[in-house]
Parts: structure tokens; sequence; C-alpha cells
């Protein structure tokens, strides 16, 4: 980029997947395993959570405390907006817990990447939306194989009655690839590609900014550089809007699933 070319010849490096590669410790003689920074942060909210929430409920009161207070309003809100009005008020009781854990969990995740000392998304990593959709997907085909008392039953209830004989086959392939790999594919790739994509744009605005700031050599150049880090706090609000959303998306859309497959006709 011409003018902000250093007088070293070096040149700006733009952020890249490189950089949501963070191994803290390599395990084997051949690095090919590594403890890394997202399943650390991951390993940090667990904690992070089950202390919280276990310290509160053990000492509830008439009158709540400020941390009981937010405990019991993001339970109602999964409660209440999530569980109950997708799944169902008949069915969506034993199903609290899992919709609770998955948005508490993806949101905590999702909000690391704007918190200071964290400023990363594990979920920004393919692997923990995949782990997270698999404990979803082995969710819905257990509890669909048992609402219809066997797997041969729950593979032909995939295909909807009064077809024609030429249509049935066609229909069932279709069926299967949405319900085993199209819908757990996206409901892992939509949260994945959100979070990557969100953290690498503040890269690019922080990282960016800095290099026109320190390198720049004109006033214009300095001026873009200020006016970078001026978009770089706007787009952490953004961005915190996003990570609430996804959150809610996940655990809406894994509400979702589970009332299809608790419903009367799958």
């Amino acid at each position: 980029m011409t003018g902000v070319v250093p007088a070293d010849g070096g040149g700006f490096e733009t952020p890249g997947i490189a950089d949501f590669w963070q191994p803290l410790v390599n395990i084997g003689s051949n690095g090919n395993w590594s403890l890394t920074r997202p399943a650390v942060e991951m390993l940090i909210s667990v904690a992070m959570l089950g202390w919280f929430f276990v310290s509160v409920t053990g000492k509830l009161s008439v009158v709540p405390t400020k941390r009981q207070w937010l405990a019991e309003q993001v339970y109602d809100f999964v409660r209440n907006s999530i569980a109950r009005d997708v799944i169902g008020a008949k069915n969506f009781r034993p199903f609290i817990p899992m919709v609770f854990s998955v948005f508490s969990l993806v949101l905590v995740n999702n909000v690391f990447g704007v918190l200071p000392f964290f400023q990363f998304p594990p979920t920004g990593r393919v692997a923990i939306p995949i782990a997270l959709t698999l404990v979803v997907y082995v969710t819905y085909h257990v509890v669909a194989v048992r609402r219809k008392h066997g797997f041969l039953p729950y593979l032909r209830s995939l295909v909807p009655p009064g077809l024609p004989g030429w249509l049935v086959p066609v229909m069932f392939v279709l069926e299967l690839l949405t319900f085993f790999v199209v819908r757990p594919v996206t409901l892992a790739l939509r949260l994945f590609g959100n979070m990557f994509a969100g953290h690498l744009l503040l890269l690019v605005f922080v990282v960016g900014g800095e290099y026109l700031l320190l390198h720049g050599d004109n006033l214009f150049l300095r001026g873009s550089g200020v006016l970078s880090f001026v978009f770089s706090v706007v787009m952490t609000f953004f961005e915190l809007f996003i990570e609430f959303l996804q959150a809610f998306i996940f655990a809406i859309l894994t509400a979702l699933y589970l009332a299809d497959a608790v419903a009367e006709e799958h």
C-alpha cells in the first residue's frame, strides 16, 4: 500500500485464518495435538457458569440479590420465550436444562470475543460449534427414535404419507439428507461463520488502524488510522448485539428441532 510501507521495506499483514489457531501447549512429539486458547476459554466458561448458577441457586431468597435476579431473568427468558413457546407447553419441561445450557454456554463464549484478556470467541473455531451441534442432534435423534418406538419406524416417518410410489425414494433421500446432514451442518456453520467473520472484522479495524497510525507518512493516513479505531469501537458494540443474537438463534433452533422430535406427526 503506497504511503504506509515502513522504511525497513515491510508491509501491512492482514489478519487471517492463522490468527484463529492459537496453541498454548503442544502435545505429542509431532505437535498434532495441542491445548489451544479456544479450548482453555471453553473450560473457563464452563467453570464460570457452573460456579455462578450453583452459588446462586444454593442461596435463594424471596427478595433476590442482583446475581439471583440476573440468573432468574436469563432462566425465565429461555424457559418462557424459547423452550415453552417453541416446543410447546405440553412437552417443553424435560428440555429446559438443555436449551438453557446451550444458550448460556454459547452466549458466554461469544461474548469472550470482546472481553478484555479474552478477546477471542471460542465459537469462532469451527470444532466447537460442531461439538455443540453434535450434542443437539444426538439428543434430537434419540428423542425422535423413542417417540416413534424404534429406529425403522423413525426412518419411515421421514416420508409423508400419501405420496405416489415413485416419489417415495426421492423424498426419503431428500429428508435423510435434510435431517442428518443439512440441518446439523448449517446449525454449526451459522454460528461459526458469524463469530469468525465478526472477530476478523474487528481485527482488521484494530490492526489496520494501528498500522496506519504508526506507519502512515502523512496526516491523511494517520487520520484514517484514528477513524479505524473509532469504527472498531462502534463495531464492538454491534458485535455484542450479534453475539447475543447468535446465541438466541442457536438456542431457538435447538428448541425447534426438539419440538419436531416430539411432535405427533414427525
